[in-house]
């Protein structure tokens, strides 16, 4: 076998490979996805069979129906998502604009320190919010699930405003001022415009966690508050997995829009501030 066919079952090899790996990523992907969609249809599915005995879309009537839970905890989800992305950005744009403008000496400390919800397991964190809560007669109200998405979404939100700030163009604010324009001013019509992008990025991804989260919301929220992630998990622990993968769907919508919404704002140089 001469070295030209070497090459070419080596090519070859190399292609088979690289199709391999992709089908295995696709399934990886898509196939939990899939069985979502199957599982959204399927009237009757149980063993010995590998697919639904019989299909429709009587669960799909019953999740839309008026008299149903679904659009109630979908409406319950976006109002508190919208109320978790005002209070986070009402904090993070002014401490992303300090972190990023301001020569604090312990600028790290304050980064870090966004950080900690994530640091320590949400489910001891939740139980001793939702004990303080309760003394506060506040446990069971939008205004308690509101705080705890807010301080859960301010990781996002102020890394990524104290990155926006931070790829502004420092000499578009001095030529600002340089022609008369107040702090306050240049603040508003070049500093802020410029971040714009950036934080609306933040407040999507908030929106999105917001709209996703469980945990905390269950232990703060339950029986008053009933959101979409609730009804889902409530429809799965009670083996109704057609009205739970419906559900799921539903929640997948705003969060594949919303990325593809992201992408025009989120730019490489806001990214590359991230932690900086």
């Amino acid at each position: 076998m001469n070295g030209r066919a070497v090459m070419r079952l080596a090519a070859a090899a190399r292609a088979t490979l690289a199709a391999f790996l992709l089908a295995a990523f696709a399934f990886v992907l898509i196939g939990p996805l899939a069985n979502l969609a199957l599982w959204s249809v399927a009237e009757r599915w149980y063993t010995p069979y590998k697919l639904p005995v019989s299909y429709g879309t009587r669960y799909w009537e019953q999740v839309f129906r008026p008299t149903g839970d679904a659009m109630a905890s979908l409406g319950t989800s976006v109002w508190i998502a919208v109320l978790t992305v005002i209070v986070a950005l009402a904090l993070s744009i002014p401490a992303g604009y300090a972190l990023a403008r301001l020569k604090l000496p312990v600028r790290a400390f304050f980064m870090i320190l966004f950080l900690l919800p994530q640091a320590f397991p949400s489910v001891a964190i939740y139980i001793n919010v939702a004990r303080i809560f309760y003394q506060l007669g506040i446990n069971g109200t939008v205004f308690a699930v509101v705080l705890v998405h807010a301080a859960h979404g301010l990781v996002y939100s102020v890394w990524i405003a104290a990155a926006a700030f931070g790829a502004v163009d420092r000499d578009l604010e001095l030529a600002a001022r340089n022609i008369g324009a107040s702090p306050l001013k240049t603040f508003f019509s070049v500093t802020l415009p410029l971040a714009a992008p950036g934080i609306i990025a933040s407040g999507i991804f908030v929106f999105l966690e917001s709209l996703d989260e469980f945990t905390g919301t269950f232990f703060v929220g339950v029986p008053q508050v009933t959101t979409l992630p609730l009804l889902l998990y409530n429809a799965a622990m009670g083996g109704n997995y057609q009205v739970a993968s419906i559900t799921a769907l539903i929640l997948l919508v705003p969060s594949v829009l919303f990325m593809l919404f992201i992408e025009r704002f989120l730019r490489a140089d806001v990214l590359a501030k991230v932690g900086a």
